[in-house]
């Protein structure tokens, strides 16, 4: 269940590498831009997706406990909430100059910057309609129609780059500016792809999702977002707190950058598997406590646990062996490879940390349970890492001398740490006080 999700994630991962790269051969200022654009546009994108993810639960609750015809007007309000989240997205994306100017963006950079976002939010529409339907059909244990229309969109956007990039068969020539129109066609295409999907499909008959219209309703999308607000803060504040990171290591020069930038990028790459992994986690522990067994659901957490701890351990060996084979796929700068596998070294320990949360907030989402987590995470990433990677780094308060990246790099580890094992302890508790009310519930039954 799990592969073609990570299909889907690497696919969805994939067209970001395509824009960076064919706006990098264009220009080095328009490849500048893209990457700004990137950086604003990917935490608001998870933050958004987060919250619609919450659909994935609910679903798989309902079709656990075979509860076939509830299922549509959950999904029906999620589009909603989906139009409206899309619409606040598409307000801060074409107004990032506050943001730019606070960051002190060259101007001449700001304004392709703004002028990529632009191009792209028209495509959030799109995506938002679109990651609510993959909600749906992951909830019902349905991932391959997400990772086949993906890879589609992957292989449209390089065409339609290339066109839109360099002014090919009558089309204006647009730079970096063009990757964002590309991108947001991509997203519409990958919207009427499943909306056909899910419409016309016979796997989804008995749903009839399509089949009436439903007014919003705001007890229901109140309902949602009680539980998917968590979902996408949580996500956000740790994919935010890379970008903080990467800020903070800007003060130490290019060579630093650059070896970090190596080591985040592989590190981030590796993190789409247990991430994927996760996911079927919430369905399969969201199915097995709709249809009444959490002895089951219990198993299931703890059974993706360890299996995403074992993949963990592959990538951490595989970073370890072959670290200078991968850092030579970015540079041939000496003293950038030596930084990078050093960080490489870190990057590795940081699999299982972050393997192991990510798996137990899976599980814990397959419960519904979301605001602990997120609050976890929160004092994980915001309250530990941050502070102490900062202090290890740049100040010799605990150290004889600032650290640089390697002090960074250890609080993230460190903060992450904590993490996995309050999440995991979490999952424990939690887990074990469900199969204890309902072993009541059947001696209670049994007695009467």
């Amino acid at each position: 269940m799990s592969a073609p999700i990570l299909g889907a994630q690497l696919a969805t991962t994939g067209m970001g590498f395509v824009d960076t790269s064919m706006s990098g051969q264009y220009s080095a200022e328009d490849l500048a831009a893209v990457a700004i654009g990137s950086s604003i546009w990917v935490p608001l994108y998870l933050l958004i997706r987060g919250i619609l993810m919450a659909t994935t639960p609910t679903v798989a609750h309902l079709f656990g406990a075979r509860k076939i015809d509830e299922i549509a007007s959950p999904v029906r309000q999620a589009m909603w909430l989906s139009l409206v989240l899309s619409v606040m997205g598409m307000v801060l994306m074409m107004n990032p100059m506050p943001l730019l100017n606070f960051l002190e963006v060259d101007p001449g950079m700001a304004a392709k910057t703004e002028a990529y976002l632009e191009a792209l939010a028209w495509g959030v529409p799109g995506i938002c309609l679109y990651q609510t339907m993959v909600s749906y059909c992951e909830g019902r244990s349905i991932t391959k129609p997400a990772m086949l229309i993906s890879f589609a969109a992957l292989l449209i956007n390089i065409p339609i780059n290339y066109v839109l990039i360099y002014g090919k068969f009558g089309f204006p020539e647009m730079g970096g500016v063009g990757c964002g129109y590309a991108t947001a066609i991509c997203f519409w295409v990958m919207c009427l792809l499943m909306f056909c999907y899910t419409r016309y499909n016979q796997k989804h008959k008995e749903v009839n999702l399509f089949d009436r219209f439903e007014w919003p309703e705001m007890t229901r999308i109140l309902a949602h977002l009680k539980l998917g607000v968590p979902m996408g803060l949580a996500i956000f504040f740790e994919a935010s707190i890379f970008s903080a990171v990467a800020l903070v290591i800007g003060k130490l020069g290019a060579v630093t950058v650059a070896g970090h930038q190596i080591a985040l990028s592989l590190a981030s790459m590796a993190f789409m598997v247990p991430l994927s992994m996760s996911m079927g986690i919430t369905i399969r522990v969201g199915q097995a406590l709709g249809a009444g067994d959490p002895q089951a659901a219990r198993f299931s957490g703890y059974a993706g646990i360890v299996a995403t701890l074992l993949t963990a351990t592959l990538m951490a060996i595989g970073m370890w062996v072959f670290a200078d084979g991968l850092t030579s796929l970015y540079t041939q700068n000496a003293e950038v490879k030596v930084l990078a596998a050093q960080l490489l070294i870190f990057a590795a320990l940081f699999q299982y940390a972050d393997g192991i949360q990510v798996a137990s907030n899976g599980a814990l989402r397959g419960y519904k349970d979301t605001r602990v987590p997120m609050i976890i995470i929160l004092i994980a990433c915001w309250g530990i890492a941050l502070p102490l990677g900062y202090t290890l780094g740049l100040t010799d308060l605990i150290a004889d001398e600032p650290m640089g990246p390697h002090g960074l790099w250890i609080g993230l580890v460190l903060a992450l740490t904590l993490s996995a094992v309050f999440l995991l302890l979490r999952f424990r508790a939690l887990s074990r006080r469900e199969v204890e009310k309902h072993s009541v519930s059947m001696k209670m039954a049994s007695a009467i």
